[in-house]
């Protein structure tokens, strides 16, 4: 395959469609509480309602996300981290929740271990679970026993414990106005603090990725730290955002933040130094969490719920075919006014989906099986994508003419 990465172009024409740049919205299901944060998994995510308690919502068709089951919890639900059978909630002044999801439609809370200060984030690594509890810092509670959670070390850290991460011998916290503290946690019961970087914005929540930490820095927007060396953190890059960035997802070269008022950002990280924004697309209410699972973005919407997006701006893919994939007979690629697309492809497909986009990789038109007109657009390059949820995508090449 022939790959088509066109960041340069997209850096150099940045044309917003409404409020929206190289992102669509795919689909949506509402909440009854504020969403805050969500986990996706298989089929299902998982979303935290604040006094709704967890929602989880089945994503197998993206355009129609349905809520199947949920569990109430005792306070306010904000963090989620879901491991094997279990979703992790911090769940505010009641501390960690821990809920059987091994049957989606019937979540059950079988655990729970009281935190000293509000519980806001939880990340899950191995056997224990690293909750950020606010002004009470990193709590480090073993989860080898679901039924039993219990406490084993904490580590008070000097600001607000807002969000955390896990990777290997360390522990990651976000910890408001005092920015990144890196925690080594090799003995669980004595955690201890080994390095930290200042941030210029209020560090609301961290992702860790290979050898840099992401930060969601509020007013300050994304900031990238590398922690190769973690007692010596340092900031390395950032990208301003126009809202607040609350919450990052990392897949790939992409970092996708959730701007509060200014919705879904999507920035490139392949430079670590120069993070740049190459999407986005408002919500409609504040974006507050995110994450990215199957080539979706799914937005924890305060006043929303749960809301899907798609990014296309890194561009596409050709087939080595033609459109023979896309039609009952092949035709030449290089169509003059009329761009036809077989009726048989929706038995490709129990949902298939046709879409036409330009050479800078945005979408600009949706197609059906059949004739369609195409005279409309300016003479060049296209790539016609067929997508749906149960059949591997298709791409290719074609050349509109007048």
């Amino acid at each position: 395959m022939k790959r088509f990465t066109l960041l340069a172009i997209l850096l150099l024409v940045a044309v917003a469609h409404g409020d929206s740049l190289n992102c669509r919205l795919v689909g949506g299901c509402a909440t009854p509480g504020y969403a805050r944060r969500v986990a996706v998994v298989g089929d299902h995510a998982y979303v935290t309602a604040d006094t709704a308690g967890l929602r989880v919502v089945s994503v197998s068709d993206p355009a129609h996300p349905t809520e199947v089951g949920y569990c109430n919890t005792p306070s306010r639900a904000y963090g989620v981290a879901v491991a094997g059978h279990y979703a992790y909630l911090a769940d505010g002044d009641s501390g960690l929740r821990i809920v059987s999801v091994s049957d989606p439609a019937r979540p059950v809370e079988v655990g729970h271990c009281g935190t000293p200060d509000e519980a806001w984030d939880v990340a899950v690594a191995g056997d224990y679970a690293y909750v950020a509890g606010a002004g009470a810092g990193l709590r480090v509670i073993s989860i080898s026993d679901p039924a039993h959670p219990v406490e084993v070390g904490h580590h008070v850290t000097p600001g607000l414990a807002y969000g955390a991460a896990a990777t290997g011998s360390c522990a990651y916290v976000a910890d408001g106005d005092s920015g990144l503290r890196i925690i080594s946690v090799i003995d669980p019961a004595h955690p201890v603090e080994v390095g930290h970087c200042d941030t210029l914005g209020w560090a609301y929540c961290v992702t860790v990725v290979g050898d840099y930490a992401y930060v969601a820095g509020d007013y300050a927007g994304l900031l990238v730290i590398s922690v190769s060396d973690p007692a010596h953190p340092t900031e390395v890059g950032f990208c301003e955002t126009p809202g607040g960035a609350n919450d990052v997802a990392i897949d790939g070269e992409f970092a996708y933040v959730a701007d509060w008022s200014a919705g879904l950002r999507v920035i490139s990280v392949s430079d670590a130094a120069h993070p740049v924004e190459v999407g986005y697309h408002g919500t409609p209410g504040d974006a507050y969490g995110v994450a990215v699972a199957g080539g979706y973005a799914f937005v924890a919407d305060c006043y929303a719920g749960l809301q899907i997006y798609q990014f296309y701006g890194a561009g596409v893919e050709e087939e080595r075919s033609t459109l023979y994939a896309l039609r009952a007979t092949p035709v030449p690629s290089i169509v003059r006014g009329v761009l036809e697309v077989g009726s048989q492809l929706a038995a490709y497909g129990s949902r298939p989906g046709i879409e036409l986009y330009d050479a800078n990789g945005r979408k600009v038109a949706e197609l059906h099986p059949g004739r369609n007109d195409v005279s409309r657009f300016a003479p060049g390059v296209y790539f016609v994508r067929r997508t749906e949820t149960d059949q591997p995508e298709r791409v290719a090449k074609v050349v509109i003419q007048k």
